[in-house]
């Protein structure tokens, strides 16, 4: 996973990154990683279509991934299996 390269939605306008809340009743969120680019978009595309220019997809490798759960202080990643669907894993990282 550390040498793997994936994929995230950040906004243009204040950096943020996209993210999944599974649970509304719980502040929780939950990075979204893509597997391809282009699933990426797809996603964009399908969900957000006229808000697409509004954000960019940037590419991040796996060692990256805690460092900015932890500054961001999300819960895990949810990880991207069908973007259309959207069908997402969403898996909890513990904090040290």
């Amino acid at each position: 996973m550390f040498s793997e390269v994936y994929y995230i939605l950040r906004a243009r306008s204040d950096g943020r990154y996209v993210t999944a809340r599974p649970d509304p009743d719980k502040p929780s969120s939950y990075l979204l990683l893509f597997s391809e680019q282009f699933d990426a978009l797809g996603y964009l595309n399908k969900h957000a279509g006229d808000l697409k220019d509004r954000f960019a997809v940037e590419s991040i490798t796996g060692s990256q991934i805690k460092p900015i759960l932890q500054r961001w202080g999300f819960a895990g990643i949810g990880m991207i299996k069908d973007p259309l669907l959207p069908h997402i894993e969403f898996i909890r990282v513990q904090q040290n």
